[in-house]
């Protein structure tokens, strides 16, 4: 009897997760569901309202993907996800990141 188990075995950081797993998993807790960093983990770390219009104007999608992969300091304190995550993710993360901004209240 042959078993396949290749949806099991996972190489490291070659699997790439979907974009909100990854924000529910590594961002939430800080920035919020919504992205606004309403959170109380999130008040307390500075962390940055993703939602916010003029922030999202301002920055590069690279400033993005570099705060993601590591970290960021100038704010709050924000960790680094490099070893967590894959480039690809990253790119993912980036893109959801962007769509959060019609989360603005």
């Amino acid at each position: 009897m042959l078993v396949c188990l290749a949806p099991f075995v996972f190489a490291g950081k070659n699997y790439d997760r979907p974009a909100p797993q990854l924000y529910r998993r590594h961002c939430a807790s800080c920035h919020g569901n919504d992205g606004r960093a309403t959170t109380s983990k999130g008040k307390f770390n500075h962390a940055r309202d993703l939602s916010d219009a003029q922030w999202q104007a301002d920055v590069s999608d690279e400033r993005i993907f570099n705060s993601i992969m590591n970290g960021r300091n100038a704010r709050g304190n924000m960790p680094a996800f490099a070893n967590k995550i894959n480039g690809k993710e990253a790119d993912a993360l980036v893109e959801f990141v962007r769509r959060l901004k019609g989360n603005e209240q």
